[in-house]
């Protein structure tokens, strides 16, 4: 028991060692960063933000679902730095919607577009959204109605496809022509995983009609507007006339079959696949009269059967073990073999149809909706504020650290003060968490082994990532931190016992007499009595004699 706490104190202390040694986290500062819309939000958030109180309706009236989906501000919920909050959807399997509008309206002109966020999905992927929606100027007054048919510019960001990743990127384009308004999806979206760790999503998007799709910083996916998006945003000249229609007799059959071919009169379409092999001999040895599967010997009707109400009880069958040690037993049939004679269905030949006339296909006809924009980036309707409209089925999404603006420098700023603060801390708790989840099989074995070790290696295991994050050590590791705990306070359970008990034999000092006094009668008196036993201990013997 006494090595056992020392160990506890001896673990404790080197927690104390090692948590003095390390260096406190992070704490958070907001950024001195400026932009047309900047988001870390910090306490006056809701002053900016508005959730949705929208309903959804079906064509005829009836309510279908609305924008339940709580959304809080919050710490992660295995934070990195100190004080640092984000925008949290809280509620699984529900619709989220909240929006934020800018200042002023961001237009498509002679500057860069810079957006760029954090996205965190702590319980990990199962069906959600994390993209953002900036939304057309004039959206401001409807904060509260904001929902799927807002009208939006630009959709960025995460989405798990069940099953799968994508990066969107999306926007809307105005035919000048009809008016109407068309959704251009990138190509070839980035499918990076996403994992449980905060991701950092970036996108720039240049006047030129460039644009350049950055995951945790690296770029991803760089091309042209004009370029790699369907459908195009420049329709074709020329489309299909709607009004032209194959000819009845047009052939547009390649190869026919031959019509003058005849099927060989030694072909037998009856001819079995497979015959009985002839030349097959049975084996040597071959037990004709003994049986595959016999009744197992050893089986016993159980004592609780009951004919009357079972039925006749019949033995399990088990294989005849005289099989084992012969070629076969049973009948004996001779094997099958491929039939040579075997043709199977006769077809006529196929050859090239004399009256083929090739593919047919519409004739072609001016597009009325024809337009040329070579300049679809200037052409997009301007932004007047940032919108999160999703459903998903994974609860506590968190988004942070919002920046949309001009600035490539800057917004590249803000992720040093950001996301890559965070970037090792997060790895170093997963690998932690990780290399604890790879040892626990082994650990379990190991007990049996040597039990003294095994406790030892899950002590320093939660000391190790007690260093980095103490709270996270305690919810990975709560039979470890339990038991540590437990050993310090009996540990200084038995310490208050032993010099508790040490205490009550220490005999009380007495007052010596002078050397000068002379011995009064009394003290001899004293001198002569027996020393009294202490409390709960035995009678000393002694050879002075009592004063009778």
């Amino acid at each position: 028991m006494r090595s056992v706490a020392l160990s506890a104190l001896l673990a404790v202390a080197v927690s104390s060692v090692s948590a003095a040694d390390e260096p406190p986290k992070p704490t958070f500062t907001p950024t001195a960063v400026k932009a047309p819309f900047l988001e870390q939000f910090t306490d006056d958030w809701s002053n900016r933000w508005t959730p949705s109180e929208a309903t959804k309706k079906t064509a005829v009236g009836g309510e279908t679902w609305s924008y339940v989906g709580k959304w809080e501000v919050e710490e992660p919920l295995e934070p990195v730095i100190v004080g640092d909050k984000g925008l949290v959807a809280k509620t699984k399997a529900a619709h989220h919607a909240i929006s934020a509008p800018f200042e002023k309206p961001i237009a498509f002109d002679d500057k860069p577009l810079v957006v760029q966020y954090e996205v965190k999905y702590q319980k990990g992927g199962n069906c959600g959204g994390g993209y953002l929606k900036l939304l057309e100027d004039g959206f401001q007054t409807a904060g509260k109605e904001f929902d799927d048919k807002t009208p939006w510019t630009i959709m960025f960001g995460p989405d798990l496809t069940c099953p799968g990743t994508k990066i969107h990127f999306i926007f809307r384009h105005k035919n000048p022509v009809t008016g109407e308004f068309e959704e251009k999806h990138l190509k070839l979206p980035p499918k990076p995983a996403f994992g449980k760790q905060t991701n950092l999503y970036t996108l720039h998007l240049f006047p030129n009609n460039t644009y350049d799709v950055l995951w945790n910083g690296d770029s991803y996916n760089l091309g042209n507007l004009l370029e790699d998006f369907n459908p195009p945003v420049n329709p074709p000249a020329e489309i299909d006339d709607p009004e032209d229609k194959k000819p009845e007799d047009w052939v547009d059959t390649k190869r026919i079959p031959d019509p003058d071919a005849k099927k060989p009169d030694d072909w037998d379409e009856d001819a079995p696949y497979e015959i009985p092999d002839e030349d097959a001999v049975k084996p040597e040895g071959w037990l004709d009269d003994e049986p595959e599967y016999i009744p197992d010997p050893d089986a016993e009707k159980p004592e609780e059967w009951d004919d009357e109400e079972d039925g006749e009880w019949i033995a399990p069958t088990i294989r005849n073990p005289k099989c084992d040690e012969a070629p076969g037993c049973g009948e004996w049939k001779r094997p099958y073999k491929p039939n040579p004679a075997y043709k199977g269905k006769w077809y006529p030949p196929m050859i090239d149809n004399p009256e083929y006339k090739g593919e047919w296909a519409p004739r072609k006809i001016p597009n009325p909706a024809y337009f040329e924009d070579l300049t679809p980036v200037k052409s997009l309707i301007p932004i007047g504020g940032v919108g999160i409209e999703l459903w998903t089925m994974t609860e506590d999404i968190l988004f942070d650290n919002i920046y949309i603006g001009h600035s490539i420098e800057d917004a590249r700023k803000l992720a040093e003060e950001t996301y890559f603060v965070k970037k090792p801390l997060e790895e170093a708790l997963e690998k932690a968490a990780n290399k604890d989840d790879e040892d626990e099989e082994e650990a379990a074995a190991s007990f049996k082994d040597d039990p003294v070790e095994f406790i030892r290696n899950k002590v320093f295991k939660f000391l190790e990532l007690a260093r980095i994050d103490p709270l996270l050590a305690f919810k990975t590791h709560p039979e470890t931190g339990a038991g540590l705990v437990l050993s310090v306070v009996t540990l200084f359970g038995m310490l208050g016992v032993l010099f508790g008990f040490v205490g009550a034999q220490q005999t009380p000092i007495t007052k010596s007499a002078k050397k000068t006094d002379a011995p009064s009668p009394d003290d001899k008196t004293k001198t002569e009595t027996a020393p009294v036993a202490p409390a709960g201990g035995a009678k000393e013997e002694t050879t002075v004699k009592k004063r009778k």
